[in-house]
């Protein structure tokens, strides 16, 4: 396993923000390519509700016919303990995914417009579904709106520390730290993650940041520095809020995969991805929108690629 772990989100997180989301054998596709490149962690689908979320409705379908690959584990959202059922019988089915996640919000007023639920009675379902799902998976709890909310402004970093000791309690094994809306500054990054890895060290914090401002690397960095290991990205830049929430205007994408894993193997870093099998899944994830996509990578070119050019050029 390499020092630096980044968990390709595209298939669910990237296109829960899509109208018209690729058919199953694209997905398939783009997810074998995600494997190829050497991801040890990807994001594959939801269990949500395929009438609610019709472009997951082919979740058990998909997790049936994904491409397997030892140290590879493939992570579903589970909205509620309906969805952990299903995770359930698609594992005894033999086909299961290797992780799921599990969802609060850190503010009262986003879980009640998003959950439609009150923080305790999420923490009560939420509590729930961990112990349904206690050893058949490994647990991932997700902390939304963890470094602001549109609805409550600045989150109280204490509480997010409370929510992963909660989670941790609950056997999650790593902790998803949301920012939902791309409020994040470094400096609230570089010392939330430091008090998650001082005061909470039996949870592994990932670092899923969204670039609704531009800061997304640089809080990216500031994790690193803080200590954080794992990271969630998404191809192109894609994905952050469903599109017809209210507060999901604009440009909300993921961190872009490529503009990561471009700086960290620039920084020496040890990350396990094929650069250039990187870059021919980044230009299938386009293809299969049928539009460009908002990595800068993807633009430019990697740096070696541009320095050979300039080589040739020079000559």
């Amino acid at each position: 396993m390499p020092n630096i772990v980044i968990c390709e989100c595209f298939a669910r997180d990237g296109l829960q923000h899509e109208p018209a989301p690729p058919a199953a054998a694209v997905k398939l596709s783009l997810l074998a390519d995600f494997a190829a490149a050497g991801f040890h962690r990807i994001e594959a689908t939801s269990y949500s509700h395929p009438g609610r979320v019709p472009g997951f409705a082919d979740a058990s379908d998909l997790l049936a016919r994904l491409p397997r690959r030892p140290g590879v584990a493939y992570k579903a959202t589970c909205p509620n303990p309906r969805a952990v059922t299903r995770a359930l019988e698609d594992l005894a089915a033999g086909h299961g995914a290797e992780e799921i996640s599990l969802l609060v919000s850190a503010t009262e007023a986003h879980t009640q417009r998003n959950l439609r639920a009150s923080r305790d009675a999420q923490w009560a379902r939420v509590a729930q579904m961990a112990q349904m799902a206690q050893g058949r998976f490994r647990v991932v709890g997700v902390i939304s709106m963890a470094l602001g909310c549109p609805f409550e402004g600045a989150v109280d970093p204490g509480r997010v520390v409370a929510d992963a000791a909660r989670f941790a309690d609950l056997g999650c094994s790593l902790l998803t730290v949301g920012d939902t809306i791309g409020a994040g500054t470094p400096q609230q990054v570089r010392r939330l993650f430091r008090r998650l890895l001082d005061e909470v060290p039996q949870i592994v914090p990932v670092a899923h940041f969204h670039d609704t401002r531009g800061s997304a690397i640089a809080n990216c960095i500031a994790a690193l520095e803080a200590g954080a290991t794992h990271f969630d990205s998404a191809m192109g830049g894609v994905g952050g809020h469903p599109t017809k929430i209210s507060y999901g205007a604009g440009d909300t994408g993921n961190v872009a995969t490529e503009d990561l894993v471009a700086l960290f193997e620039a920084e020496g870093l040890d990350h396990g991805i094929d650069m250039l099998a990187l870059m021919r899944a980044s230009q299938a994830c386009e293809e299969a929108l049928g539009r460009r996509l908002m990595s800068r990578v993807a633009r430019t070119g990697l740096w070696r690629d541009a320095a050979e050019t300039r080589e040739k050029e020079d000559v």
